[in-house]
């Protein structure tokens, strides 16, 4: 993990507290810290880091780096440091435009991945803004005995290591993403035959983001059936446990049949049912099941293709096949309209990939 500090120069008991945080973190992560907006662009730059953490919210460069990173791949991490209490703001509002500088400051804080805060007080205020919710709270052992500065990076770690396995498809490589697809397909079919050129080279896979990334889509039971199917090794990880974030509006996806009700012995009203809720939201584990669903032998295509132009689905439904065809290889002769990728395609692959995007 790489990580990247960044602080006003000008205030010592920040510049105390990200020195203990660089020099107790050294063994578990590569560390630097910059304490001008020239000094971020160079390190920023040299070792593309992981995380941007930035200390303090009320100088302009701090808001410009939270930009930057977000910009170029990087995750933030905010810490106040007590500067949005209520009476540093109705100081600062003696100094300066505080409405103007309160536009930037929030747009930074609302798009960190993480804010944290100093103590309970500061918490609660914070909390009254309503700027972002993923909040922690760790002591600062610059100014209290009641942490020591090895249990505040040790916790503030664990706020980085949080952040790293949240929205895990971001972070996944070709080879991961196109192993998972394989995988899905074989756990959905019970059968690795069903994939043609089975290419699956399990030392290269993110293993950890990728069982993160199923636990949150909720298809871990299709993807362990296919690693089980397939032999492959994985490492032993309980990833129900691993914390995450998430965006507010998650929430972890249902069966379809929890949404849209059970299969009533008619599998083509099932299947307009299924492919109406995907169109209203489209989620992995719906296609998933809707890919499952389409291998079965009492599908009658004539009969769904007529009831999909019925309903004005169809040319929805072309598109879905495409990217059912990537996301969980469905073959053409199985497809009850010929696929389309076209811009409207691309929404429904944008829908998925923003589905835990922070």
């Amino acid at each position: 993990m790489k990580v990247l500090h960044v602080y006003p120069k000008s205030d010592s008991l920040i510049e105390r507290h990200v020195t203990l945080l660089a020099e107790g973190m050294r063994q578990s992560a590569e560390v630097k810290v910059a304490d001008n907006a020239v000094a971020f662009r160079k390190l920023f730059r040299e070792m593309e880091p992981d995380i941007v953490h930035c200390h303090g919210c009320w100088q302009f460069f701090i808001a410009r780096a939270s930009s930057y990173a977000i910009r170029h791949g990087a995750r933030v991490v905010a810490t106040l440091h007590g500067q949005l209490e209520p009476w540093v703001v109705k100081r600062q509002s003696v100094q300066e435009n505080v409405s103007k500088t309160f536009l930037w400051q929030r747009s930074a804080i609302e798009r960190a991945y993480a804010i944290i805060v100093h103590g309970k007080l500061e918490l609660s205020n914070f909390k009254q803004l309503g700027w972002n919710k993923r909040m922690e709270e760790i002591h600062n052992a610059v100014i209290t005995n009641a942490i020591a500065p090895s249990e505040m990076c040790a916790q503030t770690f664990a706020v980085y290591q949080k952040v790293m396995d949240s929205n895990t498809l971001e972070q996944m490589d070709d080879d991961s993403l196109h192993a998972l697809a394989q995988i899905i397909k074989v756990g959905i079919m019970g059968d690795r035959r069903w994939v043609k050129d089975l290419n699956i080279n399990e030392s290269q896979i993110d293993w950890r983001r990728l069982l993160l990334y199923a636990e949150h889509e909720n298809i871990s039971n299709y993807v362990d059936y296919g690693i089980s199917i397939l032999g492959l090794s994985t490492p032993t990880l309980d990833v129900s446990h691993i914390a995450s974030y998430f965006p507010d509006s998650y929430q972890r996806p249902l069966p379809l049949k929890e949404v849209v009700g059970d299969y009533q012995g008619d599998e083509t009203d099932y299947l307009v049912r299924m492919i109406r809720q995907i169109n209203k939201h489209p989620l992995l584990l719906h296609l998933v099941e809707l890919t499952r669903e389409l291998y079965r032998d009492n599908v009658n295509d004539d009969l769904l293709t007529e009831k999909l132009e019925e309903k004005k689905l169809q040319t929805y439904t072309a598109r879905l096949m495409q990217v059912l065809s990537e996301q969980a290889l469905l073959d053409e002769g199985y497809m009850p309209v010929n696929p389309i990728d076209d811009r409207q395609t691309e929404h429904i692959r944008k829908a998925l990939t923003n589905h835990l995007l922070i």
